[in-house]
Parts: C-alpha cells; structure tokens; sequence
C-alpha cells in the first residue's frame, strides 16, 4: 500500500496524471494550464510531460474553452476545462446550461459529454471580486449535470479521477483556500478508493447534532465539533462530496441518529443548498427531528472586499452559535 503525504493541489495534480497515464483521450484545457501550470499550479509539468496536443493554453474567452470541449467529447475524448476562478465561469454559462447539461437528452441517449469542467471556488484567500465566489447552487439545481467538490487530498487524488471516468458531465469544484493543506494520501488502493462522486463521507461520527457541509467548510466544521466536544457535546460531521446528486441515505440516517442539522455552506443560504437539504430532511425525517433544521452561510449579497470576507464567511462562533440554537429547542 503507497502512502504520500501531499496537498490538496498535489493531489489534483497527481489524479490528472493518473488518468492521463491511462487514457491518451484525457486532453487538460483552460487559461495558463500549459507552460504557467495554472494559477494555483495544479497543472505543474503536465504539458511538459504530455505535450501541447494535451494540456492546451487557450485564450481568455471561457464559452470558447467550454464550447471546444463539448465538441471534443463528442468525437471521443475526455476533455476536463479548467475555469480559472469561480467568477469566471458566468461567460460560459450558456454552454453549460444549454449545451453541456442538455446534449445526452437531446440526442435520446445516443450522445454522451463525458468532460469535467474544474471550479476553484469559495473565499479565504484575500482576492478581489469574481474571484472568491461559491456558485454551485446554479450547477446543482441544472439537470444533466454532476456537481461534486472534494475537500482534502485524498478526496482530490481519486475524485477527478473518477470525474474524468464518468460519462456525465461534471463541475468538479475544488477549495482554493484549502489547497496547500496536507494529509497522507494512499495513491494504490484503487479498491479502497472514496466513492467521492455519489457517496457522502461521515468525517466525525456523533450522537448529538449532524452538521452537514461540503468543501472548505468540512475543515471549518470538524474544528467546531472540536470545540464543542470540549464542552461536552457530541456533533456529527458529514461530507456531501457530491451536491448533485445528492446521498440522501447518508443524510437521512444521520438526520434520523441525532435529530438535529445544522447545514453549512459559504455560499448565500437564501435559495442556496442549505434551503434544498432542509426541505429535503425536514420532509423525510420530521418525526425524527428534534429541532427545525438550521442554516448558516453567507449573506445575500455580492461577495465583500478582501478586508470584510472574515465577517461574511461562516467561522466557528456562527456555526456553534446555531448549534446552541438548536440544542436549545
């Protein structure tokens, strides 16, 4: 069994290697993927070792990086299309929705996208606008498509593999805040690999509250069960993976176990995911609840200044002020 310890990013980087090894179809395409290596370097020496043919520098233009992967996985290929930052994804917005998410269907089956469009999102980083977004909700509300976000390294080594194996289309979005953070990553046990693009991960197991996130807040919310098991409170921690769809059997029976959710996501709660996981466990656990079912999240408004973003991102004191909420019913 090999164990690396890596980063997230190095683990990106390694699962896009991987699959490239294994299949000559998998082509890399996006702003500065090629000689720069991506902004936040995930593709670091991938077109060194596989060419210009494979890991494509295209121009500035994101409904042209989408639209030529659309029309590459049509002829066989499996294209992944890297959206430099989250914000920059609105001018492709039209591929996606109707082109990308739309094409299986409208051709009765007979044509499949298998391509994976990579999402840096969420905040943390002290960028300026259109560049610490989180607008998943838009993706995972659109049929035809697969949204999935991986929050650790391991997650992100065998999750983009399993995205590019995938003959639905997949936003894959990935924590840009969390990308230098390490853990041991066991890169051989394919066997053994997360289920990450349909199978819900339980990070913490507890008896007294579920909170139910997914990407840069898995970390946020294990540091607040931390806390609250200081205290004496038993919070249980679940990793969506995968937004759309969603394993509602992993949420349910955890929902069912501690009777009360609290849901946590950066994004905007209003219309968000949040909204979507209440109605969903308040409609299939309501005998089971002890307490409505919270949310904590941004607010609804355009993303703030760098120097405003550690009052708009939920931190621990917003996720166990809601916890002691809804203990409290």
């Amino acid at each position: 069994m090999a164990s690396q310890k890596m980063t997230l990013a190095k683990g990106l980087n390694t699962g896009l290697r991987k699959a490239m090894e294994n299949d000559p179809k998998v082509v890399l395409m996006g702003e500065d993927v090629g000689k720069l290596g991506g902004v936040f370097r995930i593709t670091e020496g991938l077109q060194k070792d596989f060419g210009e043919d494979r890991v494509i520098d295209t121009p500035l233009a994101e409904s042209g990086i989408v639209g030529t992967a659309v029309g590459l996985a049509m002829r066989g290929y499996r294209p992944v299309a890297e959206i430099q930052f989250d914000g920059f994804i609105y001018p492709a917005f039209d591929q996606i929705i109707s082109q990308v998410a739309k094409m299986h269907y409208r051709s009765l089956g007979h044509l499949k996208l298998p391509m994976v469009i990579r999402v840096p999102f969420g905040g943390g980083i002290g960028a300026v606008e259109h560049h610490s977004e989180s607008n998943e909700a838009y993706f995972a509300h659109t049929a035809g498509l697969r949204v999935v976000s991986c929050s650790d390294p391991s997650d992100a080594y065998w999750m983009i593999q399993q995205a590019i194996e995938t003959d639905d289309p997949v936003l894959f979005y990935e924590p840009k805040r969390r990308y230098h953070e390490r853990a041991e990553v066991d890169i051989d046990d394919a066997a053994g690999a997360p289920l990450g693009l349909h199978q819900a991960r339980v990070v913490r197991e507890g008896t007294d509250l579920t909170l139910v996130t997914y990407g840069p807040m898995v970390k946020t919310c294990t540091q607040a069960a931390e806390a609250a098991a200081a205290e004496g409170r038993s919070l249980e921690v679940i990793d969506l993976r995968s937004l759309s769809p969603l394993d509602r059997e992993t949420i349910f029976a955890s929902a069912k176990k501690t009777g009360r959710v609290v849901v946590v996501h950066e994004a905007s709660t209003f219309l968000g995911m949040g909204a979507e996981l209440a109605a969903l466990i308040q409609a299939e656990c309501f005998y089971n609840l002890e307490a409505p079912v919270l949310r904590v999240g941004g607010y609804n408004l355009p993303y703030p200044p760098s120097r405003f973003e550690e009052h708009f991102l939920p931190d621990l004191d917003r996720i166990l002020d809601s916890v002691d909420k809804s203990l409290a019913f």
